[in-house]
Formats: structure tokens, C-alpha cells, sequence
């Protein structure tokens, strides 16, 4: 298994801790993706080392990728994996947010399928929410750090608020989940065949849950693909910390939210914009241009995109097609189609609202000319959006749309079997014109119905729709199937009895004939009382009136009309109930007809607004005159003709008043729409603007998550070196051993303080050449020896004379960086009586193991020192060893006495008559000691000098107990 882990700013603190809390033995491999300086080298795989005892790789182009191991992104990179191999490209984008975490593990979820687990961390933005979506869409596991531990909880929050975290863990726990998931044995592969045969336990149980889904959704699940069905029941159980399938089953008989999250997780409802783009520039270049060939100019261009999801794929599809029109969209109408099984997956389509992800799907050219910048991401803009219309809808239960130009259908077929497969394309092959095309996923195809579809593109699974003799039965409740036969054995239909085709065709050319002849015209219109659908022949009633194209009954209908439609839909919507008139005078073109209506109040399944439904009904003698039966209607007797006249009057007026208000009303409203549409005008202006402030921001926001992630890298180096300067620099003062380091050019780079003495160095020649120091060697080749070194890594070791006559070994070794280069060379000069005295003042402190003495070297080093004088004054049997004397100024203070006697031994080597001295036995307590200089001279000619003490009168014994 492999888990991708990515995070941004405040990355590098979750890694370490998560990593620390990792074992070694996991058995997963683990890819960190952070957002990285493009142009500062990374020190984010040595940093990373020291939190795991796993290796830790900086990747390379091509590396494999091996369990229990931490393979870490490289600066200026976009990764993917292939075949367990990580590939490594050039970082492209020079605009807004680079999405390198949902680069990868899109890659990972393609490729791993189930076994890819994402990880999102510390970070500002959305990256790596995409990415979490499409590994849970394959059945992976997705964890999101815990926003209250995250330094920055933006990548976090952003993947929780799209649902498609399963765990929110601070990063310790993180990666106790993540051990636990390893050690689990329905997760690791088996080698067995996923599409093997269930046994009775499992079959049952998937039984079981098929039954709570269809009970509590109303859709069928029993023939949907099984492996794929078993991979998102097994990620449920991972989720839930479940080993048996019953155990689930019965969990999820008692959680109706986990019934809900299940059938979520079953629809799968993962997609993105421009998905495949060579499908899209195929549409672009083939299919778009030949339904434009020959097309009358008020034919309209209809897509479907079943399945299409939160609705990406509908957007693309008519983006694409607005790109393909040019100039000519005004002119052409576009119905583009989107339908899902899924409610809330609608909705979000209808919405339009998409996260700043998207970027690294949809170009910036596209986001400026389709798209709005609005808090928490993009919207697709209000033309695009009105464009589309999304429907709720079961493909394998519900009647389709038709009259079809284009359906584009990608990777749903993969997830039914085949029965369900091959009715699907049936009805596809039903719902589109004749010269319509079908696009399918790259993983498609037609299967044994070529018959219905010619292959037109195979690269993009493009298919061209056949003409047919017969036309192939379609059922349109797909989902009802009988239950499969018997445990245990493989997943096949029952054959069931499909009704006469010829028996349907003809009941429906009946129907279709019985309305033609004998129903009345009627017309369907909105709660804003625009037309949405008419039946008949309803040019008698209405027509369309000249200016902009409307489709307002109250504008379209004819003189006459107008008055009591207006007064009987006011009504009806008032009080909701049917309301009718009759003998209205309707005046056509020839003619003026006797007209009855009726304006009934409905409501349509699954929808909010109500409609109203217009039926209108000609008089008897208009019918019977259409119909060529000609009567003459009797005269109306004691009508008064005046009366008559003063009525026509009043009425005439009435009309004409009614007019006036409608033309004011009309006038008024073209008035704020031309207010309203020079409002949009400079609303668009500020949004470009905005857009570009956006555009800067994101940008900003970019250079500002990688520089956080640098500044990390470099406290943490900084604290590093601190350290590392600190001990060198105890390290070189506590050696006595004179030792000088220069760079390749012979440049003086450190020294110890003994080669201050040694070489008469000062504190100035640091930085100077080695060559014009005088440093009293009698080596007139030195020059030439470190030179030697540094070229040829060879070390030298010589014995040499300074000027002051004292013997010292001379040592040149080649300074080797981290890298192993040679980047210069260490020069040391170590005296050779050094052993010497001590080992003699060793020898010459054991004849006298109860006296307070003390061997000096001729630098007044303390060589050694007896227990005695170590217990006088509470010091360690070696920690005087090498020290000067006047370092051990909590015992000897400074007194010029003693360092005036200590000189005059060093200069005549004579011995010196008792003296007294006041030294500290604790730090504090003061005492007086009577002190004896000796010289002594040793076998090679090396000179020390004994100090020997002895307490004062009347204190002698209370030194001795003291010590």
C-alpha cells in the first residue's frame, strides 16, 4: 500500500511528529508532497531522517518505490506514480497555486485503486482536496489533520468541508490508524481473483445490504459490478474498525447516517473538468462540426451527460460547445442536458460552485471567460449555468430524454454488469437522433450491439448512431430485476418475458393519433407564466409577438384574450382552484372565435414552484363550422340595441384603460431592465478586477506557503548549527594540542588556542594565508606538504623543530566535507614529551601516595596529581588532568607570589625553599599550606616541575580531615 501525505505551510512539524509515531515495519511505503521553494535546494529529506528510523529518499526520475520507506517530493517538481514507479516532471505552472498534492494522488488513485491511502496535513489553501475525492472515489482510506493541531488548517478544512475525509485525527493518532489499517487481513492483498465467487456468509450479507439500500432509496443496487460493490463495503468496515461483514450489517441496520454515507459511497460521484482533454478537442474538431452542417437555425443542439455527478462533465461539455460556436451561439439554441441519481450531487451541479482546485483542470484563459471568482472558489457564470439543466434521474428505472444529439456517458458502464450494459446502450441507441453520437470512457464500449453503433473514433471511444430496420426494444425500469439464484454461485439473470414490440408500437401510434384528433389544445406555464410545454394546436389561442422572442403567455396572447386569461390566472393562483371561462370572442388573423378556457392549478412531482395548466375549448358552432356543418344561430329577441351599444362603449373603454396600464407596466419594466443590465455592466468590471486581485493573491500566497516552508527548514538548520559551532568550540578549547585548519587556497580557517602559543598565531589571522604567517617551524617545505595534501588526499606525518629547540610531531590531513570532497587540510603539532611527563609524573606521585602533590609540565600543565591532594580539595581523580594551573582558580587564587616563585623554577630549574601559600579547599574556606618547588629532568630531556603541600601549624590536622 502506498499513503500519500501532503501538506504546505506548517507541513514539516506534522510530518516529523506523524513519521515519530510510525514503526518501522508498516509494510506501506509513505510519498510526502510538500509545497516547495522552485528555486531553493531542499533540506526537507535530512530534516525528515531524523524523525523515523525508516530510509528517507529524495525522489528521483524513475525511482521504485519499496515498503517502509519515505520517499520525499524534490523543489520545482510535479509528481506522479506509474507501474510502483514515481516519475518526476518539470513544474509548469506560472500562474496562482501549484497543485502538486492532488497531482499525485489523482496518479496514486489511478494506479493503486483501493490500496492508495491519502493523508492531508498543515497548509494553507485546497490543495490536495481533489485528490483526497478521487482516492476515496477508487475505495482508499482519506485522513485529514485535525484542524485545532494544524498551523495552518486550510488544506485540512477544505478537504472536510467536501465530505471526502473518512478520518480527522491530530497526526500522532494519524499514524496509529494508519498501523492499524496495515495489520488488518482484509486489507492486504490476497492473490486471489477479485470477481471470485462470495461465500454463503458474504452472499448473504451483500443480499442483506442490497435490500436496506432499495427500502431506504428506492434504487437497485443487486446488479451493480460486485467487486466494485464489496471494495466500498470493505472501506466502510475500515472505517468503522470492522472485521466481519456481519457485524456491519447489523451496524448498519441500526445507523440510517451510515446507510446514508454507504449508498453515497456506492454512486461514486467523483469527477473534474475537462477530463481526458483529447476527448474534448475530438468533440471540438468532429462531432460539434458535423451537427452544425446543415442545421435549420431554430433546430436546437441537445447533450445529455448521464451520470455526470456535481455536474464538471455537463459544464465541460458546454464550454467546449461555446468555444466551437464562435459568433454563432446567439444564434442557435442550446439544451445540454445533466442527470444523476444522486440529489445532492444535483444540487451541487445546479449550484455551479467548485473549489480553487480547478485550477490545475481548467485554464486560465476558461476560468477568466466562464467562470467568477467568489469567496471559497469559482462559480460557473450565469450564461453557462442557464445554459444547463440539471435533473435528478435513474438511468436504469426512469424513462430518458430524447431526441438526442450527443450523449456523453464515460465511465458509468464500469460499474454495472453486463445485462445492464447492453439494455443501457439500447436505450442510448432510443434517446438519440439519427445522425447522433455517443461518447463513452476510455475502459467502454458498445460490446455486442455494434449493430446500433459505428465506431468513429477509437482513440476516444466516440460512436456514431446506426440506422436500424427494426428499432431494438427498450425497457425503460431497468432496475427491476429478479434476485440472483443461489449462493455461491456467479452472478447471471433470470430470463424474463419482454411484452409484444409490435403490440407497444401500435398502442402508442393509437395514443398518439387519439390525442392529434380528439384532445384539446392546452398549454403548460410556470409560476412566472412562461410556457414550458403545449399540446394540440394552440395557434388559434396564442402567438409569438414580434420584438425580442418571449415566451410569456400574457405576450402571446391573442386580442381578446388577454383581459380574462389574466383575470382567470390571477385567480387561480390566488385561491388555487379551477376556474373557467366561456364564450370569450378570440380574434385571429380571419377570423373571431368563441372560445372557452379553463386555468387549473397543479403541482409536478419533485418540484417546488407550481404550474398551471390552460385548456382551451372552441364553441359548438365554431367546431361544427370547422368541420364543415354550417347553422344559422337564432336572433336574440327583446335585446335592446342601445343597451347593447353603451355595453360595447364601457367595454371598449375598459380595454383601452387595461392597455394603458400594460404599456405603462411594460414601459417601467424595460426601464429597470436596461437599469438593471447597465448595473451587470459595471458589476462585470468589478469582477475583472477582482479577478486580478485574486490572480495576484493566489500568487502571493503561493510564494508565501513555500518561503514558510523554507523558513522552517532554516530554523531548524540554524538550531543545528548553534549546537554544532557550540561544541566545536568547547571542543578546541579543551584539547592541548596545537591544530590549525585551512581551506584548498591554504587560507587559515580555525586554530586552537595551544597553536596560538605554538605558531604565534593571533586572533586577526583568520582569513590569511597560511604561507605568510611566521609561524617558527624549521620546515621549509610546510608550503608544499599541505598542498600535497589537499591534492592528492594522501596524509603526511613528520617529526619537526620549532625555533625555541622543542620536538614536535607534525601531522597534515585532508579536510573531507559531508560530500566526501576535499575541501581543505588539518594541520597538528603534538609535542612529544608530552606522554612522556606524564607517565614520569605518575611514577614519581607513587613514592609518594599520601602527600599533596602536584607534576606541572614546563607550560604549568598539570600532568598528574596524587588521591591525596584530589580529596583535600573535593576534585575528580581526572579532572585536572591537562589543565593549566591557572585554570584552577577555585583552588589556587590569584596570587602573585606563587606565580612569581612558579616563573623563577621554570627559568634556573632550582629547587625552591619552603613557602607559604593561602589556597581554597572548598571554593569558600580559606587555609594556609607551606608549598616546595622541584625540578626534575626527564630521560628524553623533558623538564617538570613537582609542587608538594603541606598544611600549616595548627591546621595540619584539620586539612588531613578535611581530605
Amino acid at each position: 500500500m502506498v499513503v500519500a501525505i501532503g501538506a504546505s505551510a506548517g507541513g514539516l512539524e506534522a510530518f516529523t511528529d506523524l513519521l515519530s509515531h510510525l514503526p518501522p515495519d508498516t509494510g506501506m511505503a509513505f510519498v510526502l508532497v510538500q509545497h516547495l521553494d522552485p528555486k531553493h535546494e531542499s533540506m526537507l529529506t535530512e530534516l525528515i531522517s531524523r524523525s523515523t528510523r525508516m530510509p528517507v529518499l529524495e525522489v528521483k526520475h524513475g525511482m521504485s518505490i519499496e515498503p517502509d520507506h519515505v520517499y520525499v517530493i524534490p523543489p520545482n517538481t510535479t509528481m506522479t506514480i506509474h507501474d510502483h514507479t514515481l516519475r518526476l516532471t518539470a513544474r509548469e505552472e506560472t500562474r496562482g497555486l501549484h497543485m502538486a498534492v492532488d497531482y499525485f494522488m489523482r496518479s496514486l488513485a489511478e494506479v493503486q485503486g483501493h490500496n492508495a491511502i491519502g493523508v492531508i496535513l498543515s497548509g494553507s489553501g485546497t490543495d490536495g482536496t481533489l485528490g483526497l475525492a478521487e482516492i476515496q472515489a477508487q475505495g482508499g482510506v482519506t485522513f485529514a489533520q485535525d484542524e485545532t493541531t494544524a498551523r495552518h488548517d486550510g488544506m485540512p478544512r477544505s478537504a472536510i468541508a467536501a465530505g471526502c475525509v473518512d478520518f480527522v485525527l491530530p497526526p500522532s493518532e494519524i499514524a496509529r490508524e494508519l498501523t492499524r489499517i496495515a495489520s488488518r487481513p482484509y486489507i492486504a492483498p490476497s492473490g486471489k481473483d477479485e470477481a471470485a465467487d462470495l461465500v454463503p456468509e458474504q452472499h448473504v450479507g451483500l443480499k442483506t445490504i442490497f435490500q436496506l439500500i432499495r427500502k431506504s432509496t428506492g434504487v437497485d443496487l443487486t446488479y451493480y459490478r460486485h467487486t466494485t460493490i464489496r471494495r466500498r463495503v470493505q472501506r466502510r468496515m475500515i472505517v468503522h474498525k470492522m472485521d466481519t461483514l456481519p457485524r456491519y450489517v447489523k451496524y448498519l441496520q441500526k445507523n440510517p447516517a451510515e446507510m446514508k454515507a454507504l449508498y453515497q459511497d456506492m454512486l461514486i460521484n467523483v469527477t473534474s473538468f475537462f477530463r481526458n482533454p483529447s476527448v474534448f478537442e475530438a468533440l471540438k474538431g468532429r462531432v460539434f462540426a458535423a451537427l452544425l452542417k446543415k442545421r435549420p437555425a431554430n433546430s436546437p443542439i441537445r447533450i445529455w451527460a448521464p451520470g455526470c455527478s456535481s455536474g464538471e462533465e455537463t459544464y465541460s461539455l458546454a464550454i467546449a460547445l461555446l468555444e466551437s460556436l464562435g459568433d454563432k451561439v446567439s444564434s442557435l439554441p442550446l439544451q445540454i442536458f445533466g442527470s444523476d441519481v444522486s440529489e445532492t450531487s444535483i444540487n451541487k451541479a445546479r449550484n455551479g460552485l467548485y473549489p480553487e482546485n480547478i485550477q490545475s483542470d481548467v485554464s486560465p484563459e476558461r476560468l477568466s471567460r466562464f467562470f467568477v471568482k467568489v469567496e471559497g472558489g469559482y462559480r460557473i457564470n450565469k450564461n453557462v449555468r442557464d445554459m444547463c439543466i440539471f435533473a435528478q434521474q435513474n438511468l436504469l428505472a426512469d424513462p430518458p430524454f430524447s431526441q438526442m444529439d450527443l450523449i456523453c456517458c464515460r465511465n458509468l458502464l464500469i460499474y454495472l454488469e453486463a445485462p445492464l450494459q447492453k439494455n443501457v446502450i439500447s436505450l442510448f441507441h432510443y434517446a438519440l437522433k439519427p445522425d447522433g453520437f455517443l461518447v463513452l470512457g476510455g475502459a467502454e464500449s458498445v460490446g455486442t450491439l455494434s449493430n446500433l453503433f459505428s465506431l468513429e473514433d477509437r482513440a476516444n471511444k466516440i460512436y456514431a448512431r446506426r440506422f436500424t430496420a427494426i428499432r431494438p426494444a427498450v425497457a425503460f425500469a431497468l432496475g427491476r430485476y429478479p434476485e440472483r439464484i443461489g449462493p455461491g454461485t456467479k452472478p447471471h439473470l433470470v430470463a424474463r418475458k419482454e411484452p409484444s414490440w409490435s403490440a407497444a408500437e401500435a398502442q402508442k401510434e393509437f395514443d398518439r393519433r387519439l390525442l392529434q384528433q380528439f384532445a384539446p389544445a392546452a398549454v403548460f406555464v410556470d409560476e412566472g407564466l412562461e410556457v414550458v410545454h403545449s399540446r394540440g394546436n394552440v395557434d388559434r389561442y396564442l402567438k409569438l409577438s414580434s420584438g425580442r422572442a418571449t415566451l410569456s403567455i400574457l405576450k402571446m396572447a391573442r386580442e381578446g384574450l388577454l383581459l380574462e386569461l389574466r383575470n382567470a390566472i390571477t385567480r387561480a393562483k390566488k385561491d388555487n382552484v379551477t376556474v373557467r371561462r366561456e364564450h370569450v370572442e378570440v380574434k385571429t388573423d380571419h377570423s373571431v372565435r368563441d372560445v372557452s378556457f379553463e386555468v387549473i392549478p397543479l403541482r409536478v412531482a419533485n418540484a417546488h414552484e407550481p404550474y398551471l395548466m390552460i385548456v382551451f375549448e372552441e364553441a359548438a358552432a365554431e367546431r361544427e363550422q370547422r368541420q364543415g356543418k354550417r347553422r344559422v344561430a337564432p336572433l336574440r329577441k327583446g335585446t335592446s340595441s342601445k343597451r347593447l351599444a353603451k355595453l360595447e362603449q364601457q367595454l371598449a373603454a375598459t380595454t383601452e384603460y387595461l392597455h394603458t396600464v400594460i404599456e405603462d407596466q411594460e414601459a417601467t419594466n424595460e426601464e429597470l431592465q436596461s437599469a438593471n443590465e447597465e448595473i451587470l455592466s459595471s458589476n462585470e468590471e468589478l469582477q475583472s478586477t477582482n479577478e486580478e486581485l485574486e490572480t495576484a493573491k493566489e500568487e502571493l500566497q503561493s510564494t508565501n506557503e513555500e518561503l514558510s516552508t523554507v523558513n522552517d527548514e532554516l530554523r531548524s538548520r540554524n538550531h543545528e548549527i548553534v549546537h554544532a559551532n557550540n561544541d566545536l568550540k568547547n571542543l578546541l578549547s579543551s584539547i592541548n594540542v596545537a591544530l590549525v585548519i585551512v581551506d584548498r587556497d591554504l587560507t587559515i580557517r580555525r586554530f586552537t588556542q595551544e597553536a596560538q602559543k605554538v605558531l604565534g598565531l593571533i586572533t586577526s589571522d583568520v582569513g590569511r594565508p597560511f604561507d605568510n604567517i611566521n609561524a617558527g617551524l624549521n620546515i621549509p617545505d610546510l608550503h608544499q606538504l599541505v598542498l600535497q595534501v589537499v591534492t592528492d588526499f594522501t596524509p603526511v606525518e613528520r617529526d619537526v623543530h620549532v625555533r625555541s629547540g622543542k620536538r614536535y610531531t607534525l601531522r597534515v590531513l585532508p579536510y573531507s566535507t559531508m560530500d566526501n570532497k576535499v575541501d581543505g587540510a588539518v594541520i597538528t603539532l603534538a609535542a612529544e614529551s608530552v606522554r612522556e611527563a606524564r607517565l614520569a609524573g605518575e611514577a614519581v606521585l607513587a613514592d609518594h601516595p599520601a602527600d599533596m602533590m602536584v607534576v606541572l609540565d614546563s607550560d604549568l600543565r598539570v600532568k598528574a596529581a596524587t588521591p591525596s591532594f584530589c580529596r583535600a580539595f573535593q576534585l575528580g581523580p581526572g579532572a585536572v588532568q591537562n589543565l593549566s594551573l591557572h585554570r584552577l582558580n577555585h583552588v589556587f587564587p590569584d596570587n602573585p607570589e606563587l606565580q612569581k616563585v612558579l616563573h623563577k623554577a621554570q627559568q634556573t630549574g632550582e629547587a625552591i625553599a619552603p613557602f607559604t601559600v593561602e589556597l581554597r579547599m572548598d571554593g569558600e574556606t580559606h587555609r594556609k599550606f607551606e608549598c616546595r618547588l622541584e625540578p626534575i629532568t626527564l630521560e628524553g630531556g623533558a623538564k617538570v616541575i613537582t609542587l608538594s603541600l603541606h598544611a600549616s601549624f595548627g591546621q595540619e590536622r584539620s586539612a588531613q580531615t578535611g581530605g
